[in-house]
């Protein structure tokens, strides 16, 4: 009898909840000094190293996925019509997440009957985004310094630029074209050496943060967790799940089924960017996305499209307002939802970014800085949430302007057996 390989989809699964239960029972069973140097020595740097491992490689795989997603659409109308539709998407479905935020936040009420003191660390404002300075500041003045920095946004544009410039220039640079295609294959297969690793980095990761923070910091911010992540699931399975069916003509079921992996890494990651080459690896094999269209939109969306963040901060915003006692007009709550909206564009994909983003929206509706203060201590687990969400978004929209221009393999995403084969 032939024993069936465990694939890594199933380790990470396996990894994740053993990584949780291994964090609570760490909160009983071990002290506090235990717990400091397991999470110093062990815990924090196998975790570390996972993370660092797989950005190690973000900037250069966004960089030539892009350019290399340009380059093989050769209709310059086909490039600006899929970046159009993909943008006006992003924003939309990130409108529409922060205010059934506020809807629900408005509803259920997390903040009142919380008695919390803000802590005393300093809390400092971010200054609301001016449309105009963002899209300048898309443009990089130094590439190079862009790609050491990280700064997605920049290295987007210039990657962007760089492919339709190959593309008017045509056969005399067909070389580099092969060039930069190989050097993508290398990238990917770097990751699927890294990702076959991923089920101890995901333990430790998962382990680390339950261990810490856990169940202490949970109980008195429950209110809040709960009506983030309730929000969040909705948005999911409502608005996704909606899109999918009445944009896309698709089964969500089977979007779910396939995609939950991808999901998984970014709920134990919290890096949207982290996620970027297994999400793309899912969108083109699972789902039947083809490469172009994945190359240009996942790492686009990684940057730009923050639902999850964007329903934190709803929630967040109305949250610290009740507990504070101050009843915001529907004008003030407006501005939250064109404030949280402007905000996700340019946030970048690492870990509580979003909280910087919080101070913005606090300020713009006179709401108590010392509030992001009340939320800190819990961002972590609210993180990963959101972190799923913005990535599950970014396939969904890939998948409905895939399927508009006509350019998805219905046969492979209604092929329910690549389920069974190996993130």
């Amino acid at each position: 009898m032939q024993i069936k390989k465990m694939s890594n989809t199933t380790k990470i699964l396996i990894a994740l909840i053993m990584g949780i239960a291994f964090g609570i029972i760490s909160n009983f069973a071990f002290s506090d000094q235990v717990k400091l140097v397991l999470n110093m020595w062990i815990l924090k740097p196998v975790g570390n190293v996972f993370l660092r491992a797989i950005k190690m490689l973000v900037v250069p795989l966004v960089m030539f996925s892009l350019i290399c997603g340009v380059t093989s659409i050769s209709d310059m109308g086909k490039l600006g019509r899929v970046g159009g539709k993909i943008f006006s998407y992003y924003m939309l479905t990130t409108a529409i997440g922060v205010t059934i935020a506020l809807f629900f936040a408005n509803l259920l009420k997390p903040g009142l009957g919380v008695a919390l003191t803000a802590g005393s660390s300093e809390i400092k404002s971010a200054a609301p985004p001016f449309i105009m300075d963002i899209l300048v500041n898309m443009v990089p003045t130094n590439p190079v310094e862009a790609m050491v920095k990280g700064d997605m946004l920049q290295i987007i544009v210039f990657s962007i630029v760089f492919g339709i410039a190959v593309n008017i220039i045509g056969n005399p640079v067909k070389p580099l074209v092969n060039i930069l295609n190989q050097i993508n294959e290398v990238l990917l297969k770097m990751i699927g050496l890294i990702m076959s690793l991923a089920p101890y980095g995901v333990f430790a990761l998962i382990s680390s943060v339950v261990a810490s923070q856990g169940i202490k910091v949970l109980l008195p911010l429950l209110k809040y967790f709960f009506a983030c992540v309730f929000v969040m699931i909705i948005h999911v399975v409502v608005v996704y799940g909606g899109a999918l069916k009445v944009l896309g003509g698709l089964s969500p079921v089977k979007f779910f089924k396939k995609f939950w992996p991808v999901m998984i890494l970014g709920l134990s990651t919290s890096s949207s960017n982290a996620t970027i080459p297994m999400n793309l690896d899912t969108c083109e094999k699972k789902l039947g996305i083809s490469k172009p269209v994945a190359s240009f939109t996942i790492p686009f969306g990684a940057t730009v499209n923050m639902d999850g963040t964007s329903i934190m901060q709803g929630v967040a915003a109305l949250f610290i307002a009740q507990m504070y006692g101050i009843d915001l007009s529907v004008q003030q709550q407006l501005m939250i939802i064109l404030t949280a909206t402007l905000a996700s564009i340019g946030t970048a994909g690492v870990p509580s970014s979003g909280v910087v983003m919080l101070s913005m929206v606090l300020q713009q509706v006179g709401l108590p800085l010392e509030g992001v203060a009340l939320v800190l201590s819990i961002d972590r687990l609210v993180d990963m949430a959101r972190t799923a969400v913005n990535i599950t978004g970014d396939a969904v929209g890939t998948l409905i302007i895939a399927k508009s221009e006509g350019e998805i393999d219905l046969e492979v995403f209604n092929d329910m057996d690549k389920i069974k084969e190996a993130a």
